[in-house]
């Protein structure tokens, strides 16, 4: 069984999903890939992992590096979660871009280069926004691209970590 529990942001609502005991998704409401993650029979439910990770929010929405990281869960395909676990060691305030992660993944796999279009793709999947800092992956030179809450929100969470761009 999963569940809910919906929280407001400077940038509209969130909803976070746990398995009961740790956190398996945090999405902004209406982005792609909504809810991807979520089993079809959830009910909101207060846990301890929802106010772990909404005191890491209040942290976070208000400039600082919360220095913690509520229990996550994440189930998806190996490459997925490689890239996901590359995106957890980006730090607050700096950036990564797609193509410094295909290299870095190639490089642990014995692989002379690997797509970046491939990684891009597993970013977008994300599914703990915002603590697995997805926003924190950017194009060849520094250009926001992509990203399933918006670019808009993208910007918003660079400038907020204080990222030049």
């Amino acid at each position: 069984m999963d569940y809910t529990h919906h929280c407001d942001s400077p940038l509209g609502g969130i909803t976070l999903a746990s398995d009961g005991e740790a956190l398996t998704g945090l999405w902004f409401d209406g982005q792609k890939y909504f809810g991807d993650t979520l089993g079809r029979e959830h009910a909101e439910k207060p846990l301890p992992v929802f106010e772990e990770s909404v005191r890491w929010l209040d942290l976070y929405f208000s400039g600082k590096d919360p220095g913690f990281t509520p229990k996550l869960s994440t189930h998806g395909t190996p490459f997925r979660e490689a890239v996901w676990e590359i995106l957890r060691t980006i730090p607050f305030g700096e950036t990564m871009t797609y193509g410094e992660i295909a290299a870095r993944l190639a490089s642990t796999r014995g692989l002379a280069k690997m797509s970046a279009q491939a990684v891009g793709s597993a970013v977008g999947r994300n599914p703990i926004s915002l603590i697995i800092p997805c926003h924190r992956v950017v194009g060849a030179g520094g250009s926001l691209t992509g990203y399933a809450g918006g670019v808009d929100k993208k910007r918003f969470l660079l400038t907020l970590e204080s990222v030049g761009l």
